[in-house]
């Protein structure tokens, strides 16, 4: 009777959820509402940012934050909210703890859903949540139960499924490869297959979502596809057992000279550093004497993943990170625990813009301490740890915790006091020149922020990892390589030429990759199907047009710019053929020699990894002994 009394309308969420905020929810049990999870999330999202934010936050402006959130979507301009619950405005309004941001939210939230009946209140509580992370720093996010699935895997490393790299195309699922050691990789499905039905039902037209929703499930449940195969019209059917998936955080390693190894990471997830010194182990037993690690693009992610690679390249008790908060249960120092397997091998590290977090760690560590050369563009700049915490309806927030510095004590982190948008823009508003991109932001940073490697190298903080030498973006835009992709044309004519030839090219090439990254070449008669799949995709050559432009889906291009650029496609084909005979592995290192002027031109820095060991060294011999 409790229970009807109180949960019968809204009147009663606030003492419901004030019982449930100090642990006396079970007394309840039963058919809880929507309307009691709305006020839940809100209750717990801004207790986790009271507790926890790096910086101390008023409950008031997190209060009048959220109400911004929900009034601004609630899509009716013609209504005054002025002395309603939703309004923020007067001036003594004053929210001092949690409890009374509670009641108020309360308030508000019934107002709306009395008096807009056709709203969503789930949408409108997650428009408050927002709302309430936007005097806050860019990293503290709402995950709505929806994506919060999809990111648990990302970071886990891990999904249940069938083990397929997929992509729509021309409404049918075409498998990119089979993920190596899955289910499909040992039922034989590979690159170019297409998936045509899944449990017996026709599949084409499906979304990447439907394909996601009926390829995953839980592991040991079986999914039954029918596929066609290059060169064959037939349905060939595979009862496929799903299992844990690995997702692969290092793209590819190889060696890209005789002494040279070369590891691409994508990202820091669970398994990186597993994949990373599997992938060490794997280089060193082909003789690699020195290593490029391509931190590019890579955005982050676990911090303890980053700090155990970065570890192995330094002897014991060296710094190499520390997090700084307000609370001292966040702040903390990272030094090396044991002696690094690779503390001797010349090492470079490749960065740009998309390079952030863990990948900013890594860099700032090996700079910091002199250990290796840092080399490309200035990375993002993103010097903050997040730490998640789960709501009621399995959604979560991600909190600012910490700042971390790197050894020097830089701090990594770019201003973020114009909004989000504009943080998240930044990048783009950078001076292509990669080198006066870097002279603009030193000229403007404050003497604070300049600081020494400890052999005395000048470094600085307050806007991402400046390289120690810098490399030009690839500023080569192809209109061709653009409208390639854009219209499919480099996929679909390798698949043609694997539907009419997989045996002919198996039994030439075999499993011979390194014979095929330095020998293949398209013929005159296979790259002439290349230019008139082009032109049947809308490709018009013409002798009057000087400027390109697009019209009606087609582009329209003067030839003397197509025979600039005509050395394009077979380059970019032959690494898609890679792709699609071996998987994504194989294809950087083809496209990585064909296309990665950055790549070309760090081979040429070996000699400043040099100069930079005899600086250390120097400085060592020079150190007076402990006696």
């Amino acid at each position: 009777m409790i229970k009807r009394f109180f949960a019968s309308g809204l009147t009663g969420l606030v003492l419901l959820s004030a019982l449930w905020l100090f642990g006396f929810d079970k007394v309840f049990v039963g058919n809880e509402t929507n309307h009691e999870h709305n006020l839940q999330k809100y209750i717990q999202t801004q207790r986790w940012i009271l507790n926890n934010y790096v910086d101390e936050v008023e409950a008031n402006v997190l209060f009048k934050d959220s109400m911004r959130g929900m009034v601004s979507n609630i899509g009716d301009s013609t209504f005054s909210i002025a002395g309603t619950p939703i309004d923020t405005t007067f001036a003594d309004l004053r929210v001092n703890d949690i409890r009374e941001s509670a009641v108020r939210f309360e308030r508000a939230y019934t107002f709306i859903n009395q008096n807009f009946p056709d709203l969503d209140m789930n949408e409108m509580t997650e428009h408050a949540l927002r709302g309430m992370f936007t005097s806050l720093d860019p990293y503290t996010d709402y995950i709505d139960p929806q994506q919060s699935d999809r990111v648990r895997e990302n970071f886990a490393g891990r999904f249940q499924g069938i083990g397929v790299q997929f992509d729509i195309i021309a409404d049918s699922i075409t498998v990119i490869s089979a993920i190596s050691g899955g289910p499909s990789d040992v039922l034989g499905i590979r690159s170019g297959d297409r998936i045509v039905s899944i449990d017996d039902e026709n599949a084409v037209g499906f979304s990447q979502e439907d394909v996601l929703s009926s390829l995953r499930g839980p592991k040991g449940s079986v999914v039954r596809v029918g596929i066609v195969r290059p060169g064959s019209r037939n349905i060939m059917n595979f009862n496929i057992t799903r299992d844990d998936i690995p997702l692969f955080t290092v793209d590819t390693s190889y060696k890209l000279d005789e002494r040279t190894g070369y590891i691409k990471i994508n990202r820091f997830a669970q398994t990186t550093f597993d994949e990373f010194m599997e992938a060490m182990e794997g280089l060193k037993a082909l003789g690699m004497e020195r290593l490029v690690i391509d931190l590019r693009n890579n955005p982050g992610g676990f911090l303890d993943q980053a700090v155990r690679i970065t570890s192995e390249f330094f002897p014991r008790n060296t710094k190499l990170v520390s997090t700084r908060s307000r609370h001292a249960r966040f702040s903390q120092e990272y030094r090396t625990r044991t002696n690094g397997r690779f503390q001797e091998i010349p090492l470079m590290v490749l960065i740009n813009e998309g390079s952030a977090s863990g990948s900013e760690i890594l860099a700032g560590a090996i700079q910091d301490n002199d250990r290796g050369l840092i080399v490309g563009r200035r990375t993002f700049g993103k010097g903050l740890v997040q730490q998640q915490y789960e709501l009621v309806d399995q959604s979560f927030i991600r909190v600012t915790i910490s700042r971390y510095y790197t050894p020097s004590g830089r701090l990594i982190q770019k201003p973020f006091n114009q909004g989000r948008e504009e943080y998240a823009l930044e990048i783009h508003t950078r001076d292509r020149d990669a080198s006066t991109d870097v002279a603009n932001f030193i000229s403007n940073l404050p003497d604070s922020l300049v600081y020494q490697t400890l052999a005395g190298r000048t470094v600085f903080g307050g806007g991402g990892i400046v390289p120690d030498h810098i490399i030009q973006a690839d500023t080569t835009r192809s209109y061709v390589l653009g409208f390639m992709r854009q219209n499919n044309v480099g996929f679909e004519f390798v698949r043609g030429f694997l539907d009419e030839g997989y045996d002919d090219f198996r039994s030439e090439w075999g499993d011979d990759f390194d014979r095929f990254r330095a020998d293949f070449s398209w013929s005159a008669d296979q790259m002439d199907n290349f230019w008139d799949r082009m032109f049947e995709a809308g490709l018009v050559l013409s002798d009057t047009t000087e400027t390109t432009f697009s019209k009606d889906d087609k582009l329209f291009i003067n030839p003397d710019l197509v025979e600039a650029d005509r050395w394009i496609p077979p380059a970019a084909t032959k690494a898609e053929l890679a792709r699609q005979i071996w998987g994504q592995a194989e294809y950087f290192p083809v496209f990585n020699d064909l296309f990665d002027t950055t790549l070309h031109q760090a081979m040429d820095l070996w000699f400043e990894v040099e100069q930079l060991k005899a600086l250390v060294r120097n400085l060592s011999q020079e150190s007076p002994q402990d006696g």
